[in-house]
This record gives structure tokens, C-alpha cells and sequence, in this order.
């Protein structure tokens, strides 16, 4: 069976965006971003590739899921196809055409489409991109969780997950520190 992976930059206090979905006060960490580039490459934007000349080939996830805030930033500027490599998976009620043909939106239940994408065959992974509510409407459904934790206390924002007190454990499997204080952390769910 796939698994499903809650990879995600945040901040020290568990944010992920500001209370206006932005997200660049995560940017500018040069160690982290080379370490995206070599080790999760299919999670940095199609266009990201094409301007820095690397490869995409997707090295553990061939799926992406993604809220509607979370897919936004690309969609307003006109990218509708963030990442064409990979299979894409926009979770909105607002929106009822795709914006691009290989982008697949999910209207209702987005529970039912992440239990059919993981019973399919393959070893490739489902990347859950964000944002926070979707990641809680997926919450036992998370088998793994790769946190990309930045040295910046945000205050207030978008948090990690929006859904109700309901603890999992889950349990630490590697953390990488650089030296410009940003970390990532793997863990998976505790059986």
C-alpha cells in the first residue's frame, strides 16, 4: 500500500503561512533548499526546475495533494499546472473546471480519494502538500510526516493542522540540522 506524507515547511512555532497564506518569510534558507533539490526534487514547482536546471524525476512521491490555499499562489499568476511532473490532486469546493488538464480536482471527500490513490499499486509515495485543514480532514490517514522546520517565530498564522484535539504518535525516524538553523525531521505513524 502507498503511503501518505505530510511534507511541510513551518516555522518554529508550527506555522505554515500567515494569516494571508503567505509563505515567504520560510524562504531564503540556502542549505534547506539544497537538500530539497537533492533529496525530494519532485517537490519544488515544475518552473522551479526549468529556471535552476535540475531534474524533477520524482524520487519518493509520484502524487501530490493539495488544498485550494495551498495551490492558489501558482494559480493566481497563472501557473495551473505547479507541478507537472508529478500527478496533481487540488482539493476545492470553488473551483468546478480544471484549470489544466493534468490536474484533478476533488470536489467532496477527499478522504475516499486518498484511500483509492493509496490502495493502488506502486512504490511511490502521496505527497500531502497542505494546507493545514486538509491535512486535518486526512489526519488518520497520514502515515508519515517530513517537517521542514525554519529558525523564524511567526506568532500567528496558518497552523500545522486545524482540526480538533486528537493525538497520534508517531515516531521519529531522522533529523537532518544545518548550520543556518533550519532542520528536517521524518517521522512515521507508531503501529
Amino acid at each position: 500500500m502507498r503511503k501518505l506524507t505530510y511534507y511541510i515547511s513551518h516555522s518554529i512555532d508550527g506555522f505554515i503561512a500567515a494569516p494571508d497564506g503567505d509563505f515567504n518569510f520560510l524562504m531564503g534558507f540556502d542549505e534547506m533548499f539544497a537538500w530539497i533539490v537533492e533529496n525530494s526534487p519532485e517537490t519544488l514547482p515544475t518552473p522551479v526546475h526549468a529556471a535552476i536546471g535540475s531534474d524533477p524525476t520524482p524520487k519518493k512521491y509520484d502524487t501530490v495533494i493539495m488544498g485550494r490555499a495551498t495551490y492558489d499562489p501558482g494559480y493566481n499568476v497563472g501557473l495551473f499546472s505547479p507541478y507537472a511532473h508529478l500527478r496533481q490532486y487540488v482539493v476545492t469546493s470553488s473551483l468546478k473546471e480544471t484549470p489544466a488538464a493534468d490536474v484533478t480536482l476533488v470536489g467532496s471527500d477527499p478522504l475516499a480519494t486518498v484511500r483509492a490513490l493509496k490502495a493502488e499499486d506502486g512504490d511511490m509515495g502521496i505527497w500531502l502538500a497542505g494546507g493545514g485543514t486538509l491535512a486535518s480532514a486526512l489526519y488518520d490517514e497520514i502515515d508519515e510526516l517530513v517537517f521542514k522546520t525554519y529558525p523564524v517565530l511567526a506568532g500567528a498564522g496558518i497552523p500545522l493542522f486545524q482540526g480538533p484535539f486528537n493525538p497520534r504518535r508517531f515516531d521519529l525516524v531522522e533529523t537532518r540540522q544545518f548550520a543556518e538553523g533550519s532542520s528536517v525531521s521524518h517521522y512515521v505513524k507508531t503501529t
